[in-house]
């Protein structure tokens, strides 16, 4: 992650790293160390909101984003699928069930953002696979990324 920060602060003159930490402080340290290192303002506009709030905001402030990864038993449908309205009902009793965080903030999944207000152009993944680890969990590798 630090040379990818460091690429980014070269070549786009990057000055802050906004995170989607909610809860867990090592994620917000790490990130944070990074961007101190770096000389970067680190950014975590979620920190200790309500998780299934946040997600709902997505929505709201027409924020898109997929799960790109999924490391729990029983969220192996996600993969790929948007955070929306119909997630957020299907993640919410799941949740509750597998004693997992419905955010995925212990890593359970991850997420990518493909457009948000504040973007200039949207994301659209033109080519993907997917790929799966010896513990069964399972990432959707972006091949071909675009602009449109």
């Amino acid at each position: 992650m630090k040379n990818a920060l460091q690429k980014a602060k070269s070549r786009f003159k990057i000055e802050a790293v906004f995170t989607g930490a909610l809860a867990s402080n090592y994620q917000a340290s790490r990130i944070g160390k990074i961007c101190a290192e770096l000389e970067l303002e680190c950014i975590n506009p979620l920190w200790q909101k309500s998780q299934l709030a946040v997600l709902g905001e997505l929505g709201e402030k027409k924020i898109e984003a997929i799960i790109i990864g999924v490391f729990a038993k029983g969220l192996e449908n996600f993969l790929g699928k948007r955070i929306d309205e119909k997630f957020i009902q299907e993640i919410k009793p799941l949740s509750e069930k597998l004693g997992i965080n419905p955010a995925g903030e212990g890593g359970e999944f991850e997420s990518f953002v493909l457009s948000a207000p504040f973007f200039k152009k949207r994301l659209r993944i033109e080519k993907n696979h997917v790929f799966e680890d010896r513990q069964g969990g399972r990432v959707l590798v972006i091949d071909k990324i675009s602009l449109v």
